[in-house]
């Protein structure tokens, strides 16, 4: 099971996902959120984990321009893009950064995963590759990050797992609840921020461990 911690704001809480077998970091780089960091902080956290996790950066709606570089800054594995990006911008990605991993986050609610299937469609025809999509629960305003949980069942039934990318769930998981979550949609990752919190915005590395423990044993 692949494993994110993401909005990583300090090296040794990215020690600590290291040192419990996660599988990725996430480096926020939106603004308004309470786990976003500025690329100096960024570079020395990935600096003190390179070439033990993969480092993936998270960005909401921003310039072409900002990604590239922050990508390359921080030799980047995986790039999420958790907001309203075309598929034109993907495809961007793409060309300017061969070989990194491109990650598409969705909001879903009780509609269901229509918009998944249309980008997915959109990308197949634009040649563009996304290494997995992020199901997140969709919250009206809000990009992510919130503590809701995401429709298992919904996902479970609608989410094409033969033809489409690898699955990443988020969306309101916990040490608590992260089993039942893997029973219910059997996603190839996961994905946790605020389940992993003292406080929003601020990780907890007990909460981390025992997460890291009930997945992995």
């Amino acid at each position: 099971m692949w494993v994110k911690i993401c909005g990583i704001k300090e090296a040794h809480i990215a020690r600590c996902a290291v040192a419990h077998g996660a599988s990725a970091i996430g480096l926020n780089f939106f603004s308004k959120s309470v786990r976003s960091v500025k690329l100096p902080e960024a570079e020395q956290i990935a600096g003190t984990v390179r070439g033990k996790i993969d480092l993936v950066g998270l960005f909401v709606n921003h310039d072409l321009d900002d990604v590239v570089h922050h990508a390359e800054a921080l030799k980047l594995d995986w790039i999420q893009l958790h907001g309203d990006e075309p598929v034109s911008f993907l495809k961007e990605l793409q060309q300017q950064l061969p070989g990194i991993k491109l990650l598409k986050a969705f909001r879903v609610g009780s509609g269901g995963l229509t918009e998944v299937a249309v980008v997915l469609d959109e990308c197949e025809q634009l040649g563009v590759k996304l290494s997995a999509c992020l199901i997140d629960a969709a919250v009206k305003g809000e990009y992510g990050g919130t503590g809701h949980i995401a429709p298992w069942n919904l996902i479970r039934e609608q989410y094409d797992y033969t033809n489409w990318p690898k699955l990443i769930l988020a969306g309101g998981l916990t040490p608590e609840n992260i089993q039942s979550a893997i029973d219910a949609v059997e996603p190839w990752g996961v994905d946790l921020a605020s389940g992993v919190e003292s406080e929003p915005g601020v990780k907890d590395q007990a909460k981390i461990e025992m997460l890291l423990k009930s997945i992995n044993g």
